[in-house]
């Protein structure tokens, strides 16, 4: 009989165990929209997960996190949106400006929140930064008022500059403003900027002999994210091969080969994207959250890539740093 007893329980214990395995994640299901692969944004993906962890979140335990990534195609943003809007979501995660427009367009009552944004204001993606005013809140990267701080340390690391490169991407929303900085600083330093737009993959290489052929004695590289994103390592060699010291907004390019990057830490962007998404989903109005600001900053070196275009990095930029790729 005791024997029975126990089998009954073990059988008991069992059935469930497969019937809680079986039950479905509760909590709120969040959309993540980028439209980069994902297998290019894994780090920033963990830094939110992350972030989420820290405000006691676990996916799969007590959130589901909607992953959709347009692999890279822009105009497939707006149906990745409409489709997160149709499993309504509590919030929709935006990885970038391609992201945040389709999210807009998709919806004007599901909060969105940015990871990371150009010119939020300017691109009409928020009233202003202390009060959105709308449904989308979140960060931006002040990528502008950064790019006249990249020419300065270009400058540093090459102190013969006197014409410089400057490859954009004139569609992207912040492209005027980035420009307007950059001349600015430009002037002060006596270097000539040479703009080259960059409106596809297909153009970077012409853009590395454009500025070959105009005499450029760095480069300044700011083309837009879904552009350059997956042609890295082809942007890096074609530097050396064209001895090019070229400066970066991001240390993935670095990290790839290229020879620096000054910028936001992107990764620490998306971890505090998770602290707007425990906001709203405590009831918290997307509209009376300020668009936060970076506050991290990183420069990046690779030392190996400046050895093979004969470089040598000043130790006082050197010390600067705060990541040395040897």
């Amino acid at each position: 009989m005791v024997r029975r007893i126990v089998i009954c329980l073990l059988l008991t214990g069992l059935l469930l165990t497969n019937a809680e395995a079986q039950q479905p994640t509760k909590g709120p299901r969040i959309g993540y929209l980028v439209i980069a692969p994902l297998s290019a944004v894994t780090r920033r993906m963990e830094a939110f997960r992350l972030g989420l962890r820290e405000l006691g979140y676990v996916e799969g335990k007590n959130i589901v996190i909607e992953w959709r990534s347009a692999d890279g195609k822009r105009d497939r943003g707006r149906a990745l949106a409409e489709e997160l809007v149709r499993l309504k979501v509590a919030v929709i995660v935006t990885g970038g400006d391609g992201a945040t427009v389709p999210a807009k367009q998709a919806t004007s009552t599901i909060p969105i929140v940015m990871t990371q944004s150009d010119d939020p204001v300017g691109g009409g993606l928020v009233a202003n930064l202390a009060r959105p005013g709308g449904n989308i809140t979140g960060l931006s990267q002040l990528s502008p008022e950064l790019s006249g701080k990249r020419l300065e340390i270009l400058k540093a690391v090459v102190p013969e500059l006197s014409r410089v490169a400057v490859l954009g991407t004139s569609t992207s929303l912040n492209n005027a403003r980035v420009l307007k900085e950059v001349v600015l600083v430009a002037e002060a330093f006596g270097v000539a900027p040479q703009y080259i737009d960059v409106l596809t993959a297909k153009d970077i290489e012409l853009a590395f002999r454009e500025a070959r052929k105009g005499g450029a004695d760095a480069v300044l590289e700011l083309v837009s994210g879904s552009i350059r994103r997956s042609r890295r390592k082809e942007i890096a060699e074609l530097a050396i091969a064209s001895r090019l010291p070229v400066m970066h907004e991001r240390a993935d390019h670095v990290e790839a080969g290229g020879l620096m990057s000054y910028g936001v830490n992107f990764n620490d962007l998306d971890r505090r994207a998770a602290t707007y998404v425990h906001k709203i989903l405590g009831g918290a109005n997307p509209a009376h959250l300020p668009v936060e600001q970076p506050t991290k900053f990183e420069l990046v070196i690779n030392l190996n890539t400046a050895k093979r275009i004969g470089l040598t990095i000043p130790p006082n930029v050197l010390a600067r740093a705060d990541r040395v790729i040897r």
